[in-house]
Parts: structure tokens; C-alpha cells; sequence
């Protein structure tokens, strides 16, 4: 049995160790695709060895190395990191199955770099994960970034290359210039940077007038993988990557490691004591109000899927932001569980627009009337994938939003709580109308730009149609066992 210290730094090790047999193999894709699965299925094991050791009420921590003054790459495991790596790790393996199908299906150029790169951005998901201190954490948000360049930017078009300037400067602009002076920060007025459940901020800054509200801001628009408007455009630009990028973009690390590392500095670094007393988060708990409807606007606007995909993610991202800036225990647990259900969700749509692209080769929503019974699992998963967004039951997506709602009422913001129904209206007007015309609408004559061979028209093969169907069917086992999940995660509020 290995000790969960150890599995903490295998967890990132093994990721590097498949980045190099993946680089070996080069020459025989079969082996080269084998080594990627192989390294998902240790890392899986070994961050269910730690999930299962934290749920037992241990907090395995390693410290690797002292930089400098007192700064350390510390990692220490709390409910919230195990059930983010977790999620990353499973995610990744099913990423990894469709990618194989994808990438096979369209004959992509540079599949060894990008089997490569993948493997680099789980490791740096792993250290966001178990991240111990604020230091750590922005040493592996940086790496993800680098990491995930190239997988942006992989088709090497006019486009990928705009589209990556975008991701790489909105990114590293932002971490460099807001969220690294908010630790320098933390860092002068705290002493360290480690998390520490309540908060390490002392008491009397919460009387520092302004000065709360903006160390906290630099926070929430520092970390941009967050998508928090207006540092959200790299996101949509960066839809020019092939839709498996584009499903761990959304689902498995990038921006759900923004918005984990949002809820919880929110949690370890200020605590709800020093938000509620300072007020800092009020006004940010209105800027992730207007995210949620502006982008819920935008994506309605849009007829290209994986931009109307991309909004959606920007506005869903919203919640978990929304939920950490109303700092009580109902809107943690809420943003905590958004995080899950959501990866589940938009991972399943974004890989049902894959393979509506493999097989019919469509990328508009007005092109796909009429693809429904052609193509009856695809549709059938992406409307199970879209209901769990809107938050209808018997979807995971249903309890994130009832405990939001419940932590809205809790700190007395009814006006939230209309914002949260309002945003399910508009989710089911740009998500639920896809699958109801797929299926229930003819198409149009001389409507599409390329002409479907319709008595040829199929479902895409196997590894683009299996890998949405098992996380559509997770979001419904997360309807049924968010019970566990919850109780799993309730230490995290425990000082709310």
C-alpha cells in the first residue's frame, strides 16, 4: 500500500514519466495511445488511494523544498483538492479514449505532441490539486498555462495562432500582473502563504476600508481561468483547438482548476469570518451575477456550437465564483458541487460536438435540424449533458444550484436567487433547443453550406460516441449519490 504522501508526488510523477514514453513511442501510435491510457489508469488509482485516505479524515501534506524566506513547495491534501484530482484524473482517461477516436477519425498531423502536452497539463492539474500554499499553487497554475499552449494553438492555422496569443497573454498577463502581487500580498500582511482552513488574514484588516475588497479582486481577475468577465475572452478564442482540447479546457483541468483555486483561497486564504466582516465580496458577488446573464446572453447569439459551448462555460464558471463570494456554508458546498456536475455536463456536450463533427461534419446549430434520428445516442447524451447544465432533475446539475439558492438565502441576496432561475431560463433556451431541433425539425434545403449524405449519415465511431455516453450517465448517478459527495465535502464549511 502506498502512503498517501507518496501517492501525492507519484501522482504527479507518473503524468511526466507517460509524457516520456509517449515521446519514445512516436513511431508506433498503438503504444503511443497505450502509454497514455496506461498512465491515466495508475493516476486514477493513485488519487483514489488519496480520495479514500482524506475521506478516512487523514490530511497527508509533504514538504518538497525551501525556495526562499520561509517560501515552500508544500502539498497538503483537504476534501476539496482530493475531489478536484480526482475528477481530473477520471475525466482525463475518458478525454484520453476520445481523443484516440477523434484524432484517428481526422487524421490530425502532431498526435504524439499532443498526447505529450496532455500529459504535462494533468501533472500541473495534479499540483494545483494538492497545492499547500499559495506559492505552490500559482508555480503549477503557470505550468498548466505553458502546458496547455500548445494543445490551443495544435492545428498551427492563422486562426490557432491568434487564438493562442489571446490564451497566453490574457493568461500570463493576468497571473503576473494581479494574481502574483495578491500572494506578495498575502504574503507581507500574513507571514506565509499557506491555506489554513478559516483563513490566515488577521482581524483587523477586515477594518482596512477598501483594501479587503481589492486583495480579494486581484484574486478573483488574477486567476482568469476563472472566466470571470471581463477576463474571459481567452476562453472563447480559444475554441480553434480540436474539440478534445476543447473538453479538457472545459471540463477536466484548465477552468475548473481556475475556479477551484477562486473557492479556496476564498476558503484557506480569507474564511467567511473576514469576508463577512470586511464586506469585500460583496461587489463580487455581482460581478459573477452579471457573468452568469451577459455570457447566458452572448451564448444565445451564437450559432457556431463550440462558441455557444464556450459562453455557456464562462456563465456555469460564474456560479462557483458566485457561490465562494457569498461566504456561507450552502454557497461553498454549492460552488463545490457546480464544479463536478458542470465537468460531467460540458465535457459530454463538448464531446457530442465532436462527434457530430466526425460524422456529419456540421459545426453551426442551424445546420443540425433534422441529425436527431441519424444520430439518436449523440443527441440523446447531449440533451442529458444539457439538462444537467440547466439544473433539472434527475440531473446532477439540480443540487449546485438549490444550495446556491439556499446560501443566497442565507446571506439575505434574494435578488440572487432570481439571477440563478433567470439563468436556468436562458440555459434552457440556448442548450435544450439543439437536441429538440435535431430531432424534431426537417432540414432545410440549400440551409447547410456542404450537403449531408443523409442515406450514409451515421453515428461517428465508437471512441467519439462511448466516451459522452459515460459521463452522461454520470451526470445522472450524480443526481442519485450527491449525498456522499456532499458529506465528503462538508469539512470544507466547517469553519463557515
Amino acid at each position: 500500500m502506498i502512503a498517501p504522501e507518496t501517492a501525492i508526488l507519484l501522482s504527479m510523477g507518473v503524468p511526466l514519466i507517460g509524457f516520456v514514453a509517449i515521446w519514445l513511442l512516436d513511431r508506433a501510435p498503438n503504444l503511443r495511445e497505450a502509454a497514455t491510457l496506461a498512465t491515466g489508469a495508475v493516476l486514477v488509482a493513485l488519487t483514489i488511494s488519496i480520495f479514500l485516505a482524506v475521506g478516512a479524515g487523514a490530511r497527508p501534506s509533504i514538504s518538497v523544498i525551501t525556495v526562499i524566506g520561509g517560501l515552500k513547495i508544500d502539498f497538503s491534501v483537504e476534501p476539496l483538492g482530493a475531489v478536484f484530482a480526482l475528477l481530473a484524473s477520471v475525466l482525463w482517461v475518458v478525454n484520453s479514449f476520445y481523443s484516440i477516436g477523434y484524432m484517428r477519425g481526422h487524421n490530425e498531423k502532431h498526435q504524439t505532441r499532443f498526447y505529450m502536452s496532455f500529459a504535462v497539463a494533468i501533472a500541473a492539474a495534479m499540483g494545483v490539486a494538492y497545492a499547500g500554499n499559495l506559492f505552490t499553487l500559482f508555480i503549477f497554475y503557470e505550468v498548466l498555462t505553458l502546458s496547455t499552449f500548445p494543445l490551443v494553438t495544435h492545428k498551427g492555422d492563422d486562426a490557432a495562432r491568434r487564438g493562442g496569443r489571446i490564451y497566453l497573454g490574457v493568461l500570463m498577463g493576468t497571473s503576473i500582473g494581479l494574481f502574483l502581487p495578491a500572494i506578495v500580498w498575502v504574503y507581507t500582511i500574513a507571514g506565509t502563504t499557506d491555506f489554513a482552513l478559516g483563513g490566515i488574514l488577521p482581524a483587523p484588516l477586515a477594518n482596512a476600508g477598501l483594501l479587503p475588497a481589492l486583495l480579494l479582486g486581484l484574486f478573483a481577475f488574477g486567476i482568469a481561468k476563472a472566466a470571470l468577465m471581463p477576463v474571459h475572452l481567452w476562453l472563447p478564442n480559444a475554441m480553434v483547438a480540436p474539440t478534445p482540447v476543447s473538453a479538457f479546457l472545459h471540463a477536466v483541468a484548465v477552468v475548473k482548476a481556475g475556479v477551484f483555486s477562486i473557492l479556496k483561497i476564498s476558503i484557506y486564504i480569507f474564511g467567511d469570518r473576514f469576508l463577512d466582516a470586511s464586506g469585500a465580496s460583496e461587489p463580487l458577488v455581482w460581478v459573477a451575477c452579471f457573468s452568469i446573464l451577459l455570457a447566458s446572453m452572448i451564448a444565445m447569439r451564437k450559432d457556431n456550437l463550440k462558441a455557444r459551448l464556450a459562453y455557456s462555460t464562462v456563465s456555469q464558471l460564474s456560479y462557483v465564483t458566485l457561490g465562494a463570494m457569498l461566504a456561507n456554508a450552502m454557497g461553498v458546498m454549492g460552488g463545490a458541487l457546480q464544479i463536478v456536475t458542470h465537468a460531467f455536463g460540458k465535457m459530454t456536450l463538448f464531446m457530442c460536438a465532436g462527434a457530430i463533427y466526425v460524422a456529419a461534419h456540421k459545426t453551426l446549430v442551424s445546420e443540425l435540424k433534422g441529425l436527431g434520428p441519424k444520430m439518436p445516442i449523440t443527441f440523446i447524451a447531449f440533451f442529458i449533458g444539457a439538462m444537467s447544465i440547466v439544473g433539472l432533475p434527475p440531473l446532477g446539475g439540480t443540487w449546485p444550484k438549490f444550495l446556491l439558492m439556499l446560501g443566497a438565502a442565507d446571506a439575505g441576496e434574494r435578488a440572487v436567487i432570481g439571477v440563478l432561475i433567470f439563468s436556468s431560463l436562458l440555459n434552457v433556451a440556448y442548450l435544450l433547443s439543439i437536441p429538440a431541433q435535431a430531432f424534431f425539425l426537417a432540414p432545410q434545403e440549400g440551409e447547410a453550406p456542404q450537403p449531408i449524405d443523409w442515406r450514409n449519415l451515421k453515428e461517428a465511431p465508437f471512441l467519439c460516441v462511448a466516451p459522452p455516453v459515460l459521463t452522461a450517465i454520470g451526470a445522472i448517478l450524480l443526481f442519485i449519490f450527491a449525498n456522499p459527495l456532499f458529506n465528503y465535502l462538508a469539512p470544507i464549511a466547517g469553519a463557515r
